[in-house]
Parts: C-alpha cells; sequence; structure tokens
C-alpha cells in the first residue's frame, strides 16, 4: 500500500514528522525574530519599519501595524518556501522512487494548501470580530456607523471568500489526481506479484475494488486529517489569546484558559466514547468482505461448473452473510446512539462555557462570533476521530484485506483472521 508510492514510507513519515516539529520550534524559538535581516521582501516593497517614535500618534501606529504585518507574513512564508524546498528536494534526490514526484512534492503541495486554506479561515474569524462588533454598534446607537464601511466588510469578505473557494477547488482537483496515481501504484504491484497471490480468496476483487476504494477513502480522510492538525495549529493560539475573556466557567469557576480547557476535555470525552462504542466494528467491517467474497466465488464457480452453487452450499454462505450483517447493524445501532447523542450535545457545549461571561456582558458580539467560532474549529480539529470513526472502520478492513497480499508476497504468515483464505 505504502512501499508501492512512496519511498522508504516509515522513513519518509518520521522524517516528515520531525522535520515539521524542527520547523515549527525554528520559526517560534529563533527564525520569526530575524526577518529583518533575512527577509527578501525589500524587494517586493514589504521591508520591516523602523520601530516608531515614542509618542506616535494613532495613524502612524496603524501604518505601522500593517507594515509590520505584512513584512512578517512575507518573512513567514519565505521561511515555509525554504523548509519545504530542502524536504521535498532532499527526497527527491534521496528516495529513488518511481512515483517520488508525486508522492514526495504532492505530499507537500497538498500539505500547504491545506495550511494556507487554514490561514484563510483564521482571517475570516477575525473579520467575525471587526464585522459583528460594528452590527452592534450600528445597532445600538443608530447611524453611528455609514453604509461605505458596512459594505467594505462585506467587500473583504467576498474577496477573502472568492480566494479560498479557488483554493479548495484547486486542491481537490489535484488530491483526485495524486490519489488515483497511488492507486495506479498499488495496482502495478499487487498485479506483478499476482501469481503469488491468486489463491487467496477474493483476490481479483482485492486488486480492483479495494484499492479502488482505498483510494477513494483516502482522498477525503487523509485530506481531512491533515487539514484538522493544520487546523488546531493555526486556532489553538487563537482560542488561547480569546480565553482572556472568560475567567469563570459555569459549576467549576475560574479555569486558566477556559476555551482551551473546555475544548480539550470535551473532545477527549467524546473519543474515548467512540472508541470504546465502535470497538468491534473493524472486525466485522473486515469479516463483511471474507463471507461476501465467499459467496461471490461460489456464484462466479457456478458460471462455468455445474457441480458448484449448489442451493444448500449457496443458503449456507447467504447465512453468514446474513448472521454478519445483523450483527454489524445491532452494533451501528448502539455506536450511533453514542455518536449522534454526543455531537448533538456538543452544539450546547461553547454557549454553556460563555454563560457567565454573556450574563455578565463581559464579551460583545463580535467576540462572541470570534470565539464560537474558534471553539468549534478547535473542537472540530480534537473530534476527528469522533467524526471519521465510520470512515475509519472502512479503511481499516481494506488495509487489513490488502495487508494479507503482501503477507503473501513478502512469505510471512497471514494474518490470523485472513488465513483460512490461504
Amino acid at each position: 500500500m505504502f512501499h508501492s508510492f512512496f519511498p522508504k514510507p516509515k522513513l519518509f513519515f518520521l522524517s516528515f514528522v520531525v522535520w515539521a516539529l524542527i520547523g515549527v520550534l525554528g520559526w517560534y524559538l529563533v527564525m520569526q525574530n530575524l526577518g529583518a535581516q533575512l527577509s527578501l521582501g525589500s524587494l517586493f516593497g514589504l521591508t520591516f519599519p523602523e520601530a516608531l517614535a515614542e509618542g506616535a500618534d494613532a495613524t502612524a501606529q496603524a501604518a505601522f501595524q500593517d507594515a509590520s504585518k505584512g513584512a512578517e507574513t512575507f518573512w513567514l512564508y519565505q521561511y515555509l518556501v525554504i523548509c519545504y524546498g530542502l524536504f521535498i528536494g532532499a527526497w527527491m534526490l534521496l528516495g529513488g522512487q518511481k512515483w517520488a514526484k508525486w508522492s514526495v512534492a504532492g505530499s507537500g503541495l497538498i500539505i500547504f494548501t491545506t495550511w494556507f486554506s487554514v490561514q484563510l479561515n483564521v482571517i475570516l474569524n477575525q473579520w467575525y470580530g471587526s464585522f459583528y462588533n460594528l452590527i452592534q454598534k450600528a445597532l445600538s446607537a443608530p447611524n453611528s456607523i455609514t453604509l461605505n464601511e458596512y459594505f467594505d466588510q462585506l467587500y473583504f469578505f467576498l474577496g477573502i471568500a472568492a480566494v479560498s473557494i479557488s483554493v479548495v477547488v484547486l486542491k481537490h482537483f489535484f488530491v483526485s489526481h495524486y490519489v488515483f496515481r497511488w492507486r495506479t501504484a498499488m495496482t502495478d504491484y499487487y498485479s506483478s506479484k499476482w501469481q503469488q497471490v491468486r489463491h487467496i480468496e477474493g483476490a481479483s476483487q482485492r486488486i480492483q475494488e479495494d484499492t479502488m476504494r482505498f483510494a477513494s477513502i483516502m482522498e477525503g480522510l487523509g485530506v481531512s486529517f491533515i487539514s484538522s492538525i493544520m487546523t488546531l495549529l493555526a486556532f489553538l493560539p487563537v482560542l488561547w489569546g480569546l480565553s482572556s475573556y472568560i475567567t469563570e466557567l459555569p459549576f467549576i469557576g475560574e479555569v486558566p484558559q477556559a476555551l482551551v480547557f473546555v475544548a480539550l476535555f470535551w473532545s477527549i470525552i467524546g473519543t474515548a466514547l467512540l472508541a470504546l462504542a465502535g470497538i468491534k466494528l473493524p472486525g466485522l467491517e473486515f469479516k463483511n468482505q471474507k463471507v461476501e467474497a465467499a459467496y461471490r466465488k461460489e456464484l462466479v464457480y457456478g458460471e462455468d461448473y455445474e457441480d458448484r452453487a449448489q442451493p444448500l452450499t449457496l443458503n449456507e454462505l447467504f447465512g453468514n452473510v446474513r448472521k454478519n450483517y445483523f450483527t454489524l447493524y445491532f452494533n451501528y445501532l448502539y455506536f450511533n446512539v453514542v455518536r449522534y447523542g454526543y455531537l448533538q450535545a456538543g452544539v450546547l457545549v461553547p454557549a454553556i462555557a460563555l454563560g457567565p461571561s454573556i450574563v455578565a456582558g463581559a464579551i460583545t458580539f463580535g467576540i462572541f462570533q470570534q470565539i464560537n467560532n474558534a471553539f468549534n474549529q478547535v473542537e472540530n480539529s480534537f473530534q476527528f476521530l469522533v467524526n471519521s470513526w465510520t470512515t475509519i472502520v472502512e479503511l481499516l478492513s481494506i488495509y487489513k484485506r490488502l495487508k494479507s497480499f503482501e503477507a503473501t508476497i513478502d512469505s510471512t504468515p497471514l494474518p490470523s483472521e485472513d488465513s483460512v483464505f490461504s
């Protein structure tokens, strides 16, 4: 699954995690403060401004902040390009793998565009604050704002939304091609080993259908996972900063960084509950593929041989299918009770956490919208397993089936649940 597409997959993914950690720590500990010396932004008019004179007026302070923000943003992107370039360049040269162009450079592009999309969401979260504060001001004091101020906010939103939509659409288009190349690599590899795996039950299905399903699931699940990590990294500091407005939680009292605490605590509860409720589902999904394959294979044999696919045999095989499906339905019944109950209860969590601050009038409407959006972003990132559990279950069942191919190819013992097909 991975060796066919990625160069030295274990080392590749481990090195990416280590390099990403080094890059993040390097930025916050050292590189963030070296922009004035190392940034190339001056070539594009984005120079770090000189320090403001003491007693500068509001206009000068605003201009200083705008210039600093533009220069810092350029320096961050320059730093990212250097980090990405070094990592991708090293693996392209040393990986020596047929699909490295897609697996290495393509992975880098997907991660970068996902990060860029998340940054746009952070900008929109800041927009929520200014826009809804503007609305609160207009509603509390008629004619206190102009129509131009109101529409300027809407035009800003439209500009960010247009960029965001374009990036998302192009990213998904690229990801579709990326994942299909991955499927092609798997198909080529398994097909070249056909004589070693042809005796495994449902071998043709595993090469054709399972690689297709693996690719389609990874297309959605993989991007969602990367997006969750990026969103968490981007919005956790935002939520941390917004927690300064919330000094007290109902039923608990004062809690430092209350919003981060609530999001983390609630997400851990949900992940634990869903993992416990769905612990049997991967095995049942895998067994479902086995009994379906056995039933289908007997029917295929019946097309060519008169003594195959007899009614008694088919009844027995379909009985296995029916029994497994009914067990699966029962397990999904209580799993979905837990899942949907938890998700519905989660709608009230930020409202409950903000209760004392709302009653005390400690926050504005704009701050409320910022907190609510940032909390949802962080909570959804923490709840990746909760929201994707059924998809993960399906992926695990496919992984087990394809793993039996690799066990046969590598002349290692088949997984115990698949040994009956050897």
